[in-house]
């Protein structure tokens, strides 16, 4: 059965879902899972686990993104967005200089107000469900850590193209909306392209339609990561082939080393879990060989 992380450049007017659900049909294997959600109108870096590789999803949607965001100021919508509808319009600030001196205010950790069009819960019913029934509630502001902000380019009068590195939870959208607040002339977000995301970049990134192509041929497979290089930040640990039995029984084991997490391998090479050592005793944080 296939296993593995492919990384998809995400087409614009797809949800996340529709990616694996594409994704199920062509390398023919249920078990398929994204890393960290993009809207529909945005693009780029999806990273898709595959497989076994699935039990990797909950450490991957950690971690930093990177996104290029086109800010159009003079224009406040519903959704934060130029796809919703349009709530305000006005003449919008065009000098460079003083969108980079706003920018300031944003780096670092911030407090962000969730928009009403977005999947979290209040009361046990998702934002976006009220909004569309035309409803507005009081959401909690949230921490979020905006690691850089920089203007790349200017596109148009009003219209710049914003690079973002930042946090799990940020909405990109929102930083749009309150940058335009804090210029006084209101904004939205135009476009949004995701350039990394888990550690991936668009470097390593295909198409849905080349996983077509490769599936047309046979080859799919191929296109597919092994799911140990996610965490190749940690490192490599063989062990005896007594350790490989208690670790496939969900055991503890011995083991010499520093204290930290591991990537765990068997003698014969097989990339087994990610192990947590502590005080000589390594055990389980995830396992990622075949049942």
């Amino acid at each position: 059965m296939p296993s593995g992380i492919i990384i998809i450049d995400k087409p614009r007017d797809w949800t996340s879902m529709d990616v694996c659900a594409k994704l199920r049909r062509l390398l023919g294997e249920r078990r398929v899972g994204h890393a960290g959600t993009l809207d529909p109108m945005a693009t780029g870096v999806l990273p898709v686990f595959v497989g076994r590789a699935t039990r990797a999803v909950e450490f991957a949607q950690e971690g930093e993104k990177e996104y290029l965001a086109g800010l159009r100021l003079g224009l406040v919508t519903d959704t934060q967005d130029t796809t919703g509808t349009v709530l305000e319009t006005h003449s919008p600030v065009t000098a460079r200089a003083a969108v980079e001196e706003a920018l300031g205010a944003f780096r670092g950790e911030i407090l962000q107000v969730p928009p009403m069009y977005s999947a979290i819960k209040v009361d046990g019913k998702r934002l976006y469900d009220l909004a569309r029934k035309g409803r507005t509630v009081e959401r909690k502001p949230r921490p979020v850590t905006i690691y850089a902000l920089s203007v790349e380019d200017e596109t148009g009068p009003g219209e710049f193209l914003l690079r973002v590195r930042c946090s799990k939870g940020t909405y990109v959208r929102t930083l749009c909306h309150d940058l335009g607040a804090a210029l006084g002339c209101g904004g939205c977000m135009s476009s949004l392209r995701r350039t990394e995301a888990a550690g991936f970049t668009l470097d390593g990134a295909v198409t849905l339609d080349e996983v077509a192509e490769a599936a047309s041929r046979g080859e799919a497979e191929r296109l597919l990561l092994a799911v140990d290089r996610y965490f190749a930040r940690y490192p490599a640990l063989t062990v005896s082939r007594a350790a490989e039995r208690l670790a496939r029984n969900g055991n503890p084991f011995r083991q010499a080393g520093e204290d930290g997490l591991y990537r765990v391998y068997s003698p014969a090479g097989e990339f087994l879990l990610l192990g947590e050592l502590r005080d000589g005793v390594l055990k389980t944080r995830k396992s990622f060989f075949e049942v």
